[in-house]
């Protein structure tokens, strides 16, 4: 298990390998096999449409690491993937140049360049034929993103500033420490030019990158260049705090004299700009103007690049639309449209919109395109079917497979997995998808496992993805079908779906999932006597709901999860959440924080119950996991609480997942199972290395 899995690296960058295990395993992945599972990311087609770059990431354990490489694959099929980047850390975000001679990458390996600080991002360029990449900057604080000038030769970057001077001098005479909603790192713009060569040849030391904002009143997200390579258009909100995503606008700026212009105003968020292909417009990402922007749709709306009237474009779609590029024939966008995702063309001239069909691929994202847009390179797959490379002719033609990830879980039991609905208690539809055994038979009964998404806004789809935080796979070998409910809330389903738990935060997303579980027992298969529930962040609030709410559940697993909005609010990175979705503060109107509150419920807890959270979390305070575990052991109900040391939300490092996984595989072996309760869990002894 240690170092890089080389074998399942090989198989999913698309060559014809096999992993070494897929011979004699069981039918299901072993946890760790799961976690080795390659998955891909970002793929960029070259200018010509001739190439494409992608992600490949995989675990290394010796360095408790998911490690980013990026690979390359001929855009027509039969062509041998090679691997560009070999470096320790990670390589990502690949970016052609316009004219089709250069990668640049972000990277956080050790530094080139003196004073390359340690761990963070710096900006990367190799030659697109073959060659080593050369770092071309240095930023104090890493480079959040960055775009390629139209003209090839420099690059926009987005990156913190530096700690000013006073700054430095006051943790010098005092130490670290921080006020909060102050001392902020705003982001700014920056130019960076390609390092130039000596007379033979060699290349010289970069330039230094140039400031393109210097405002101290907003921080910078997302931009884009103007066609003529002379200005830039970006989003920038008062301070990088979540708290203020609704102040962000849209501005421009001349790269060469910094003359910033507002030329969006209206009520926000309003975010990632493109331009028109003359350079006369800027389509960009609006709430429009909704005051509760965080279930509304976000919709595409038009400006003109000196400002001027804003109109939205797409004003009867229904559902969040995030543009990809403005072609010549209108402005790709790509949507969700319930638990598939697709590509859109919108006509700015008629504000229609219609779907850019990928046959094969129904769950599609991360679109790049061509420059004469005649060809689409992006991430796709349909139900029971692993996430791959594809590329495809516009307007016709066969999807393209550029890599064989699904040649991971080639020769098992893989679950099978189908899309089901049902109605909830006030007559909603409501979707998710079922697990089920190659081997299922309706005429028997099974356990169930209930497995809720985060978000709200969070999706689960049909295609296949490795295991995390919860081993699906193993429990459906072990005799269980598996539920994950799209609960009112969640993506895909347009903004009337998605505004139905406001003020119903809980009670609502427990009714859509305890009538999903009825409407499964009343098809006969389900045994109602060991059913169980698990989800994180969302999820683990709305299984923390179920254990102070429900006698019917066997077991619950509770991960990063809310037990008290009130406890939440005053704690969260990320207040407005709980006000727009409860339309008020717990000191305006405590009853609805206690409505829609788990602990409100506990006295009437008797689930056993499982926490699981980071300690570092932000963005669900780990006190909801104390005030929980607490109030289950006063009232007598079995409780397991466990904190994965220095991590925030997510838990994003193979070992500590590893310890998720095993933990809940453990949890609900003995509740559900009947299996005996380890009271901690014990490392697997090394293997012994095979005899010469």
């Amino acid at each position: 298990m240690n170092g890089l899995n080389f074998a399942a690296l090989a198989c999913a960058a698309g060559l014809a390998a096999m992993p070494a295990w897929a011979a004699d395993a069981p039918k299901a992945p072993t946890i760790d096999q799961s976690l080795e599972m390659a998955s891909f990311g970002s793929p960029k087609i070259s200018p010509d449409g001739k190439k494409v770059v992608y992600e490949v990431t995989t675990t290394n354990w010796d360095t408790n690491a998911f490690e980013t490489t990026l690979w390359m694959a001929d855009a027509a099929a039969g062509g041998r993937p090679r691997r560009l980047t070999l470096a320790q850390k990670s390589s990502s975000d690949a970016a052609w140049s316009p004219d089709g001679r250069w990668i640049a990458f972000l990277s956080d390996r050790p530094g080139a360049l003196p004073k390359s600080p340690v761990d963070k991002k710096q900006l990367y360029v190799m030659p697109a034929d073959g060659g080593e990449a050369q770092q071309v900057a240095v930023f104090e604080k890493g480079v959040n993103s960055f775009e390629w000038s139209p003209q090839s030769n420099s690059l926009a970057v987005a990156a913190e500033v530096p700690d000013p001077k006073a700054l430095k001098d006051r943790k010098e005479a005092f130490g670290d420490y921080h006020v909060i909603h102050a001392d902020y790192g705003m982001v700014q713009l920056w130019l960076v030019r390609l390092p130039e060569t000596d007379t033979a040849g060699r290349a010289l030391p970069p330039p230094a990158p140039v400031p393109i904002t210097e405002d101290e009143t907003f921080s910078v997200g997302e931009f884009s260049w103007a066609p003529d390579g002379r200005t830039l258009a970006f989003s920038a909100q008062r301070d990088p705090d979540l708290i203020s995503a609704f102040t962000s606008a849209i501005y421009t700026v001349a790269v060469y004299t910094k003359t910033v212009k507002k030329i969006v105003d209206a009520p926000g968020p309003n975010t990632d700009p493109h331009w028109s292909p003359d350079g006369t417009q800027i389509a960009f990402r609006a709430a429009p103007g909704a005051k509760y922007f965080f279930y509304a749709n976000q919709k595409i709306a038009v400006v003109g690049r000196d400002g001027g009237p804003v109109k939205v474009v797409d004003p009867a779609f229904d559902e969040d639309a995030a543009v990809v590029r403005w072609a010549p024939e209108g402005i790709y966008f790509s949507a969700r449209k319930g638990v598939e995702s697709h590509l859109y063309l919108d006509d700015p001239a008629t504000g229609t919109a219609k779907l850019v069909p990928l046959p094969g691929t129904e769950i599609a994202s991360r679109f790049s395109f061509s420059k004469d847009f005649q060809k689409v390179a992006y991430l796709g797959a349909n139900a029971n079917a692993y996430t791959e490379v594809y590329t495809q002719l516009l307007g016709g033609g066969v999807a393209v497979k550029l890599t064989r990830g699904g040649d991971q879980v080639g020769g098992r039991a893989i679950a099978r997995r189908e899309v089901v609905s049902w109605k909830s208690g006030d007559g909603t539809r409501v979707e998710g998808v079922l697990y089920t055994p190659a081997n299922f038979d309706p005429a028997k009964k099974y356990p169930l496992l209930v497995v809720i998404h985060g978000g709200p806004t969070g999706i689960d789809t049909p295609s296949i993805s490795a295991d995390r935080y919860y081993p699906i796979e193993r429990f459906v070998e072990k005799g269980a079908v598996v539920l994950r409910p799209n609960y009112r809330g969640s993506a895909g389903y347009g903004e009337k779906f998605r505004s139905l738990n406001v003020r119903n935060l809980g009670v609502g997303d427990y009714a859509d999932v305890i009538s999903g579980v009825d409407s499964l027992i009343a098809r006969g298969f389900v045994d109602k006597d060991r059913v169980g529930a698990m989800g994180w962040s969302e999820g683990g609030y709305i299984s923390a709901f179920i254990t102070t709410s429900s006698d019917r559940f066997k077991a619950v697993s509770v991960g990063a999860g809310i037990s008290d909005w009130m406890t939440y609010y005053a704690n969260t990175d990320i207040t407005p959440f709980t006000r727009q979705y409860l339309l008020a503060t717990p000191w305006d109107d405590p009853k609805i924080y206690a409505k829609t509150s788990p602990i409100t419920y506990v006295a009437k807890a008797k689930t056993p119950t499982l926490i699981q959270q980071g300690s570092a979390d932000k963005r669900v305070p780990v006190a909801d996991s104390f005030e929980l575990r607490q109030a289950l052991e006063d009232h007598g109900v079995p409780v397991k609480m466990v904190l994965y040391d220095g991590f925030g939300h997510p838990i994003n490092k193979p070992k500590q997942q590893r310890a998720v996984m095993e933990e809940n595989e453990n949890w609900f072996g003995h509740y559900i199972f009947g299996e005996p309760l380890a009271p901690a869990l014990t490392p697997a002894p090394p293997k012994k290395a095979a005899a010469d």
